[in-house]
């Protein structure tokens, strides 16, 4: 008996050293994370269809379905100058099944508006910069205006003869034709339309002498000679109109532009879903069809992952801005 006591204490400190070995095999699994995605996807876009967001969102869809074997579907919110559904993706879970592509509004609206409702920086996670495609200074080819110089010439010399359409106030094309008037010194009467057809048809019309528009949306009437292009607002030549010069080589540095396309969700979204949707899209982009689809919208393909994208928001909250305080540029 004396024996079968003194065991004990070795018995004890046998099963303290053994348990905690053994205590995880006793308690029950953890339920694995669910792989992304496990059900639909939906991408807003904040205007109605048929735009250069809407395209590239449309395109995004059918691939990322095939490639993430989930539906991406398209939900079109346009309203309020794409302020309402940029709030309503700032306050959606960040669970990578609310997205948005968008375009320039994104940096430009906290500057334009009194109350955007958002924040770019704070409200949002970048994922991917799609494309841009630069603004367009165009008029009728009876116009009598040839180059930058000529129009700042008859615009100073008729201040009050020139009017131009764009496709809406506080669109991209609006605020690069206002910048451009401050840098000129001349004025211009701007003349806003609902859409870039109506306001393209002005031009065509001769309602209006000038235009600004998105390249993809005038690039068919450059191209059929029905328009002719004065000046761009991007870096170095445009592709498909090399003799067409920039603002800088029209002697504006300083003054570039361009209408992008990004896809985002809202902050918080977890890093590694953010880098699962970031390469799944830069695959998509480097699908040929989808760059000569992209192409023929006037959008160049860019394909930059989340620290370009939140790069690129970083510098144009602040350009954007700048722009819209010169060119005192209102919207009701």
């Amino acid at each position: 008996m004396p024996q079968f006591f003194s065991f004990l204490p070795r018995c004890r400190l046998a099963l303290a050293a053994i348990f905690p070995a053994m205590l995880p095999a006793m308690l029950p699994a953890a339920p694995a994370q669910a792989a992304y995605p496990e059900h639909q996807v939906t991408i807003v876009v904040p205007f109605a269809p048929g735009g250069g967001s809407d395209i590239a969102a449309r395109v995004l869809s059918k691939y990322l379905t095939g490639d993430l074997k989930q539906p991406f579907i398209v939900d079109n919110r346009a309203g309020a100058g794409g302020n309402i559904a940029a709030r309503y993706v700032a306050q959606a879970r960040p669970d990578g099944y609310t997205l948005m592509v968008i375009s320039s509004i994104l940096t430009i609206n906290p500057s334009l508006y009194k109350n955007a409702a958002f924040d770019p920086v704070r409200d949002f996670t970048p994922i991917v910069e799609i494309g841009d495609a630069p603004n367009v200074i165009v008029t009728r080819p009876d116009s009598g205006i040839s180059s930058v110089a000529e129009l700042i010439a008859q615009a100073k010399a008729r201040p009050d003869l020139l009017n131009y359409a764009n496709p809406g106030s506080g669109t991209s094309p609006h605020i690069a034709m206002e910048y451009f008037k401050v840098r000129a010194g001349i004025n211009i009467t701007n003349v806003p339309y609902s859409g870039a057809g109506p306001s393209m048809q002005a031009v065509l019309g001769g309602s209006t002498q000038l235009g600004c528009f998105s390249v993809g949306a005038v690039a068919p009437h450059i191209l059929s000679g029905r328009l002719r292009a004065l000046v761009h607002t991007g870096h170095g030549r445009m592709a498909e109109f090399p003799e067409v010069p920039n603002m800088a080589q029209a002697g504006f540095a300083n003054a570039e532009s361009a209408s992008f396309q990004v896809l985002v969700a809202p902050a918080g979204l977890a890093p590694e879903i953010t880098a699962q949707l970031s390469r799944a899209v830069l695959n998509v982009l480097k699908r040929p069809d989808v760059q000569e689809t992209m192409r023929n919208n006037g959008f160049g393909i860019i394909g930059g992952g989340p620290e370009q994208l939140k790069a690129r928001i970083a510098h144009e909250v602040p350009m954007y801005r700048e722009m819209i305080t010169r060119a005192r540029i209102k919207v009701d």
